[in-house]
């Protein structure tokens, strides 16, 4: 307790007199004497806030001394800051001498000594009146609580660590009294219990949950707790609870502190034990259902002690495969019942076992005991039972189904060969078929070079071309068909424009469409669309799928083809107001083979692959195709192609080249063993001004080029004798033939076709009927070039 005293310092003073003047000494001398000699710093200022005295208490705590302190700021000696924020707080002093009160210090408040130690403090700060009241000064009172703050902040992490420990166990935790009230518990009691703090604490445990805790073997574990000061383990308790319903729980109890006669605590740990115990029902019910399985299972089942590799048990159907007894499977190795030829090789994949937890075989010959072969498939894997290694084997028979693969796998074998054998054909097929129309056509564009044709023979001429086109476009697409379902096509990808797509392929068609009388609207945007494409591909897309829809529609309908571009797309449409598609035919109208119609007449042609091959090219340009109709009511394909980015590299467009007057006339060498072949292009040359002689072999061809010297070899590959390979590597052999330009007319179109013509020196390759405009272009290329 603090008496604060009010002193007058000499200011005011009335009487002078020497005995009042001895009397003010007297007591200002013995109030110096009471503040040198208390337990604790005492401090005073002046109205100005200089320090005028302090204690010896207070000269230890600041590290001042008396002379040093006097007529020094306040500020200067009794220098404080805050211990969280270490900003500097105001004195009290300053706040009693501007307000006349007393005054405490905050909480946290550190002092900084002289030599810079920092010190805890607390205590009240007073003002100092003189005898007319006013405030003369002020007295500071303070106390270093470093130690106690130290002590009690220990206590309080040792009582926050004891709480932490508890509030962090798993299982439900419970502190008792000796009255067996509940002091605490932890969070996870009130989780699993459903229970609140407020109706926990303070309360007899037996009172818990309106007596839901009254359990008659708790009663008889705390009672031996309390009685005999012995812990208790695993004390097995099962309740039904209102709240959560039955349990199964160990009950743990010890007193604390321990060893004592007179415990002040009892702790209570409950672990909940009931999914545990429905686990072991469970165990017990999926064993009953493990054995069953493994006694009426269809394949066989070993287990194997994993450390030694010998079986200590074998599901019945074991017996059955391998014709032991259970009593031989016993303790024997893997290698003995005739699964591995030998011991090293059963070890050895037991190894693998080891190593890798799991083996499997799929193939894995196996000898019963009465020394009969058999195929099994075979996987053991390893896992723990009751802390042993064990490894569990299962062999399923495979014989039956390896006779039925071997059976598969010839007929698969005899179906690629079949798959094999009608590629050849087809090829073979192509290259026949274009022999004979090579002559057709080179004999159509003849007559139509003759200026007095009457009308019956140009309207013949003009029939016998458009079914040549047509002749020609089927085999092609019999060609194709069977080039792209294989994978053997490889697209030509370049910066191509759409609309130069579009009219080549418009111009193809437009014999047929004049034939059917039908009205063709076409509609391109009026800029230019660009796609990363294989030009001659897409243009086959557009002719197939413009030839489809002037097949089906009657004549003097309308079709319309238009592009546009739709976000980062382009669209191309083909619609007509023919006869449409059947819903039946909707979904398959892309397969392979698929007709609209497939009437006996059968007036319309086709194959059936125009539609699959159109498919396959779009989605290899990564685009889709779909296809709206309804019968009587037209259809509509519309193709989607993705854009050209703009950041795409764009190769620079490749020139096209365009037909020269022919100067001078070039001496051409035709060799075909079909002699109609070459002599319907040989007249076709020589109309066109150049000189030509023709052969119908290898060898011939090879003495004609010596002894005709041309400028110009137009070279059928399948000849007899030397075929058109060898006889292009034997001209290429020759210094005098290294100019000559050599071209393969041929009805060999794949991919490889042209490879091989390029290895033999072929400059060109076109295939047969070779259209005679570009080998006009072609022939007018070589003069361009030999007279420049």
């Amino acid at each position: 307790m603090k008496c604060w005293l009010t002193i007058s310092l000499g200011d005011g003073m009335t009487d002078t007199s020497p005995a009042n003047v001895e009397r003010l000494q007297e007591q200002r001398d013995w109030m110096r004497t009471a503040l040198a000699n208390i337990g604790e710093g005492v401090l005073t200022t002046d109205i100005g806030g200089d320090v005028t005295f302090l204690n010896s208490v207070a000269e230890s705590i600041t590290g001042w001394t008396l002379q040093e302190a006097v007529g020094q700021p306040l500020d200067s000696i009794f220098r404080i800051i805050n211990q969280e924020t270490r900003q500097t707080v105001e004195s009290p002093t300053v706040r009693a001498l501007r307000d006349g009160k007393i005054v405490g210090l905050a909480n946290h408040t550190l002092l900084i000594t002289k030599d810079g130690a920092e010190h805890i403090i607390d205590d009240n700060a007073a003002p100092i009146r003189n005898d007319k009241n006013e405030v003369a000064g002020a007295v500071l009172v303070f106390r270093d609580i470093t130690e106690r703050y130290r002590y009690e902040r220990a206590a309080e992490l040792a009582l926050a660590y004891a709480d932490d420990i508890i509030a962090t166990l798993r299982e439900p935790f419970l502190v008792l009294d000796r009255n067996l009230r509940i002091k605490t518990a932890n969070g996870s009691f009130y989780e699993s219990f459903q229970v609140s703090k407020e109706e926990t604490e303070n309360r007899l445990i037996y009172e818990l949950g309106d007596g839901q805790w009254d359990i008659p073997r708790l009663r008889t574990l705390l009672h031996e707790v309390l009685s005999h000061h012995n812990p208790v383990y695993d004390f097995e308790v099962e309740h039904d609870f209102p709240a959560i319903g039955q349990r199964s729980m160990l009950l743990n109890a010890r007193q604390f502190p321990p060893l004592t006669s007179n415990p002040e605590l009892i702790l209570l740990a409950i672990e909940d034990i009931t999914v545990h115990k429905k686990a072991e029902v469970a165990v017990q019910t999926s064993e009953v259902r493990y054995r069953r399985l493994f006694e009426s299972a269809k394949d066989g089942i070993l287990i194997l002690d994993a450390d030694t590799l010998k079986v200590i048990d074998a599901n019945p159907f074991m017996t059955e495969l391998l014709g032991y007894s259970y009593d031989e499977f016993l303790g024997k190795e893997l290698w003995e019942i005739g699964l591995f030829s030998d011991k090293q090789a059963s070890q050895a994949a037991y190894q693998e076992l080891h190593e890798h937890g799991y083996i499997r075989y799929d193939h894995l010959p196996l000898k019963t005991k009465s020394g009969q072969q058999a195929e099994v498939e075979f996987v053991s894997n390893r896992y723990q039972v009751a802390n042993r290694n064990v490894a569990q084997c299962n062999i399923r028979d495979i014989s039956e189904r390896k006779l039925l693969e071997r059976k598969l796998k010839e007929k698969s074998d005899a179906l690629a060969d079949l798959h094999r054998r009608k590629d050849e054909f087809l090829a073979m097929l192509s290259h026949e078929l274009r022999n004979p129309l090579a002559p057709i056509s080179n004999a159509v564009h003849l007559l139509g070079l003759r200026k007095d044709e009457d009308r019956i023979q140009q309207k013949a001429r003009s029939i016998i071309e458009r079914q040549l086109t047509q002749l020609t476009r089927l085999v092609d697409d019999l060609m194709e068909v069977s080039r792209i379902t294989s994978g053997r096509v490889q697209l030509r990808l370049d910066r191509v424009v759409v609309s130069g797509i579009v009219e080549r392929a418009v111009e193809s068609i437009r014999p047929l469409i004049e034939q059917q009388g039908h009205e063709l609207t076409v509609s391109l945007p009026p800029k230019p669309i660009w796609l990363n494409a294989d030009a001659s591909r897409l243009e086959q897309v557009v002719v197939n799928l413009l030839t489809n829809a002037a097949k089906y529609t009657e004549a003097g309908g309308h079709m319309w083809l238009t592009v546009q571009e739709e976000g980062t797309d382009c669209v191309l449409k083909v619609r007509d107001t023919g006869v449409g598609i059947a819903p039946d035919l909707l979904p398959i109208i892309f397969d392979l083979f698929t007709q609209a119609e497939r009437s006996l007449d059968r007036s319309q042609g086709g194959l059936g692959i125009g539609l699959a091959l159109v498919q396959r090219l779009v989605e290899m340009h990564g685009g889709t195709i779909s296809v709206v109709s309804a019968l009587g009511q037209g259809s509509e394909f519309v193709v989607r192609v993705p854009l050209m980015l703009a950041d795409e590299p764009q190769s620079p467009a490749t020139p096209i080249e365009t037909a020269k007057p022919i100067s001078p006339a070039l001496r051409v060498l035709v060799v075909d063993d079909n002699e109609d072949t070459a002599a319907s292009l040989a007249l076709l040359l020589e109309e066109s001004g150049h000189e030509v002689r023709t052969a119908h072999d290898g060898l011939s061809a090879l003495e004609a080029a010596l002894n005709y010297r041309p400028n110009v070899v137009l070279l059928d590959i399948g000849l007899p004798g030397l075929n058109g390979f060898e006889v292009a590597k034997r001209l290429r052999q020759q210094p005098e033939f290294q100019s000559v330009v050599l071209v393969a007319i041929t009805g060999y179109g794949q991919e490889s076709d042209q490879q091989d013509s390029l290895d033999a020196g072929f400059n060109y390759h076109l295939v047969k009927p070779a259209d005679f405009r570009k080998v006009q272009e072609l022939l007018a290329t070589v003069s361009a070039k030999a007279t420049s």
